[in-house]
């Protein structure tokens, strides 16, 4: 599986982006897609995921009410809108895939990231 991720840039406090994030290959396969981020001093965390069999959700409490995961499955391409964006969602963001071959563990795919920059 290939992940290519657009959309990161520099905003200002309150502005909005969308990343999204294609993939490719094995994608019937994948279980769940979402965004990681990692800021300058932090580790990569969760936020958001989407399970593409039922289109569940789930976001970090951090960015629940400002960001919204959707996924164009006709495009194997997810959406994370991001509204109201905060000096701290400054971050680099990673788009991942975890996908079942039926071997046991699932295997984990990283796109290259983007960078969100946002300014006060």
């Amino acid at each position: 599986v290939q992940l290519v991720e657009s959309g990161g840039g520099l905003v200002h406090t309150g502005d909005s982006l969308r990343l999204s994030c294609a993939a490719s290959g094995s994608t019937l396969s994948i279980y769940t897609m979402g965004w990681y981020r990692q800021g300058p001093a932090n580790q990569r965390e969760l936020v958001a995921s989407i399970r593409t069999n039922e289109g569940s959700t789930i976001y970090a409490e951090s960015v629940k009410g400002r960001f919204t995961l959707s996924r164009d499955g006709a495009k194997n391409t997810i959406y994370l809108q991001m509204n109201s964006l905060k000096p701290e969602d400054t971050a680099v963001f990673f788009c991942h895939a975890a996908v079942n071959y039926g071997l046991g563990l699932p295997v984990e795919y990283w796109g290259q990231g983007t960078q969100v920059t946002v300014s006060s």
